[in-house]
């Protein structure tokens, strides 16, 4: 079944809850949001994942590479040049240091991620997270966990930048849907701080 945003092609939706997201684009240069795009995906390890729902195996609809500091956070990769300068710039804007981050690769229009909260434990009850989209725009949907019926969407675009504030995990979910459109690559990085 085809996920399709429920938002128009431009802008933000009116209302955005600025109390749990932070919008802002352009933080890096169109070259080098060009750079680091094709650095990403001609040399991060993808892997596709497996996840279990009802008994059956799926392939994760997207690839992920995880980095981080290996002494501390078992499985991660060790920090890039290019993401340690991606960090450096996004923590003064979080106000927190993040020691680990989740790359996403969105192939093309079929890669997605359903709607969750990020609630890992191992990110703390209240987790805040930095994600920095290159490539192709996707729209980042939310609804409100208390009521569906309340959404909102913010366009990524090309070298931009979002902050899920503390407590959006708690009271929101979010995604990005599948798109019938031809849709070129995106990779998205995500900074966390894991405890």
């Amino acid at each position: 079944m085809e996920q399709l945003s429920f938002f128009p092609e431009a802008g933000q939706s009116k209302g955005l809850p600025t109390d749990f997201l932070e919008y802002v684009p352009g933080l890096f240069s169109v070259e080098e949001g060009n750079r680091f795009l094709q650095k990403f995906m001609a040399e991060a390890p993808w892997k596709q994942t497996t996840q279990k729902l009802w008994d059956k195996e799926y392939l994760t609809p997207r690839m992920t590479c995880w980095y981080g500091e290996t002494d501390k956070i078992a499985g991660t990769l060790p920090w890039t040049p290019e993401l340690q300068a991606i960090r450096e710039m996004v923590e003064p804007l979080a106000g927190i240091q993040f020691n680990s981050v989740l790359l996403n690769y969105y192939r093309d229009g079929n890669d997605s991620v359903a709607w969750h909260s990020d609630k890992e434990s191992i990110m703390g009850s209240q987790p805040v997270i930095a994600s920095v989209s290159f490539g192709e725009v996707r729209t980042f949907d939310i609804r409100s966990k208390a009521d569906h019926r309340e959404k909102y969407s913010v366009r990524l675009e090309h070298s931009s930048f979002l902050l899920m504030k503390s407590g959006l995990q708690e009271q929101w979910e979010h995604r990005i849907a599948k798109s019938a459109k031809i849709v070129k690559p995106r990779v998205n990085l995500t900074f966390r701080l894991v405890i």
